[in-house]
């Protein structure tokens, strides 16, 4: 056996694939929490057409290469990553566990993997730039009516040294969360977050709002009145007053040349055409993991007219249902150049803390690694369409 093959740990029997680490992460997390982080909006269909999209492609495999040093790593925010794939924003990790943001910290960097931090953590954006150190990390933003909120997050970030904010958008006009989407078990289960955690990244005690009954925006047919009292997700995140005319200038202004500006929920290629006239730094695209607009394209099926948009001009990245190494595979074949994954991260730390996201991480590298060889390629930059071909509903194949 090798020296490397030595090293390796052993394999998890418990948990050898994603699918089983949901399967134990439910069991590990209450209602509230599991309804939480694994709901989507409405009927849930955009949640399951995400996963169920990668299934409309096969690989098409090639022979006869050599395959003997495959290389798994790609280059993003200047730093090379070990696999083309993140952990993406996700709100309130200390549902799953109580060491939170702190344990998906340290499992990314033991793991060399970009972290995003989301603006609704339960561990502060300080804390967790500490812990991750020289380590690459991105803050998403959501830009608030009331603009001190945001400039107040934008410079302590660049403080902390975060590499990029993720604007989360849906639409040309407004952030994607315009108005919050119906989610049916989060009204059910009246979601609060429990005691003793708290929103971090917002300190009430000092809001001189602290004592004014918090309550969102809302136009009375006149004038739009923008929220008011303590800071929570459901009042403050929704902005329907933002435009990318008005907006994205102001945010560019407030986060270059210390962090870029990326803009996070591109689905279609008229916003792509914008976000390059507007001159972010990159796209994401995304439909917030389904939890928005039920019946909103699966992000693989908007990925192809994004990038054609783009047309190079720009680094797209994709996120939504990303469940297997193969899909990883497929979302860069169709020009992505890099892909983030948020929910099996949570699984992973509802399953054992560091430990279980790193787990998280390790089936997802091999499970790259072992496509890239048996696709009969070894360099992330080298996966292109010509991999690929698309099943339709009769099953047959076609090329792209």
């Amino acid at each position: 056996m090798s020296a490397t093959a030595q090293d390796e740990p052993a394999h998890d029997l418990n948990c050898l694939t994603i699918a089983e680490l949901e399967e134990i992460a439910a069991d590990k997390m209450d209602k509230q929490t599991r309804d939480y982080y694994n709901e989507g909006a409405d009927s849930g269909s955009t949640l399951r057409e995400n996963h169920e999209a990668y299934g409309k492609y096969r690989i098409r495999p090639r022979v006869l290469r050599d395959i003997s040093a495959i290389d798994t790593s790609t280059t993003v925010f200047g730093h090379r990553n070990s696999i083309p794939l993140g952990v993406a924003p996700t709100a309130m990790h200390c549902l799953a566990h109580p060491d939170g943001e702190l344990a998906t910290a340290r499992a990314c960097k033991n793991k060399n993997v970009i972290m995003g931090l989301s603006s609704f953590s339960t561990t502060s954006l300080e804390d967790v730039a500490q812990e991750l150190g020289n380590h690459p990390h991105v803050l998403q933003l959501y830009l608030m009516e009331e603009r001190e909120h945001s400039r107040n997050m934008i410079q302590r970030a660049k403080k902390a040294g975060y590499k990029a904010v993720f604007l989360t958008v849906r639409n040309p006009i407004a952030v994607d969360t315009p108005m919050l989407g119906r989610r049916n078990q989060e009204i059910r289960n009246q979601f609060k977050l429990p005691a003793p955690f708290k929103v971090a990244n917002f300190d009430n005690s000092k809001n001189s709002q602290k004592n004014t009954p918090t309550r969102p925006g809302f136009h009375d047919g006149n004038e739009r009145h923008p929220p008011q009292g303590p800071i929570t997700f459901h009042s403050h995140a929704p902005n329907p007053t933002l435009t990318w005319d008005r907006h994205i200038e102001w945010l560019k202004k407030e986060c270059q040349p210390e962090m870029q500006v990326w803009v996070k929920g591109v689905m279609t290629g008229e916003d792509a055409e914008l976000a390059v006239q507007h001159q972010v730094d990159g796209i994401v695209v995304s439909n917030h993991g389904g939890r928005q607009l039920n019946g909103a394209l699966a992000t693989l099926d908007a990925l192809p007219e994004v990038v054609e948009a783009v047309n190079g001009r720009l680094p797209v990245h994709v996120d939504g249902g990303i469940r297997h190494g193969t899909d990883v595979f497929k979302a860069l074949a169709l020009g992505a150049q890099f892909v983030w994954i948020g929910r099996p991260a949570l699984w992973g730390l509802a399953y054992k803390g560091q430990e279980g996201v790193e787990h998280a991480l390790r089936l997802y590298h091999d499970e790259i690694k072992l496509c890239m060889g048996l696709a009969g390629t070894v360099k992330t930059t080298d996966i292109h369409k010509g991999y690929l071909v698309k099943v339709d509903k009769s099953g047959f194949v076609a090329r792209l």
